[in-house]
């Protein structure tokens, strides 16, 4: 059995966002892992991050983390970047010197140490857009920076990334086949 912890951020409960949680949680459940969700709106979260410490909120987030197997979040890609509400929701929780510190090798240069080795992470992300705009124009600027921006900086190297493209533009039938790979994806984790 592994723990999940999941941090999802879409404030609509009728999207399509929401549709992917709730078919990865009934998957990963029937299987019999445990899962742990954050919903950063229903929460209420505060995005905006000005240097303070972590609060009690951030903290209690962080031992959730810890104490899970498999990171999972689930979002829409707004204007080539997760909402601001899950952005600032990694900026104050996958921080350092927690989730990484910095190794100095002279003056100001270093490199980064990951101290969440040994998770998983999987994103789960929808777009407006066509697959052929984000890779062809784009370069992929969403999952490299969260693979190798994010995750990997924190020492998690097992990252699966599943994106579900023009998705306002699908029919019913393309969406049951995302929701179908999100099952398989959750059946694998």
């Amino acid at each position: 059995m592994k723990k999940i912890f999941i941090v999802y951020g879409h404030y609509n409960e009728k999207s399509f966002n929401a549709a992917i949680r709730d078919t990865f949680v009934e998957t990963v459940q029937k299987a019999g892992h445990e899962t742990d969700i954050v919903d950063l709106y229903k929460e209420n979260f505060n995005p905006v991050f000005t240097g303070e410490e972590p609060d009690e909120k951030t903290l209690n987030y962080r031992n959730r983390i810890e104490n899970s197997n498999v990171i999972v979040l689930i979002a829409p890609i707004w204007n080539f970047r997760m909402p601001a509400i899950v952005e600032g929701w990694i900026d104050k929780v996958l921080a350092p010197p927690w989730a990484f510190k910095f190794k100095k090798l002279f003056g100001n240069y270093g490199y980064p140490l990951g101290n969440l080795k040994g998770k998983k992470a999987v994103v789960f992300c929808t777009y407006g857009s066509p697959q052929f705009a984000v890779r062809t124009f784009f370069l992929n600027m969403p999952t490299k920076r969260l693979r190798r921006g994010v995750f990997n900086i924190c020492g998690i190297t097992d990252v699966i990334y599943r994106r579900y493209f023009a998705v306002p533009f699908v029919s019913d039938k393309k969406r049951k086949k995302f929701l179908d790979d999100v099952k398989k994806t959750a059946n694998n984790i």
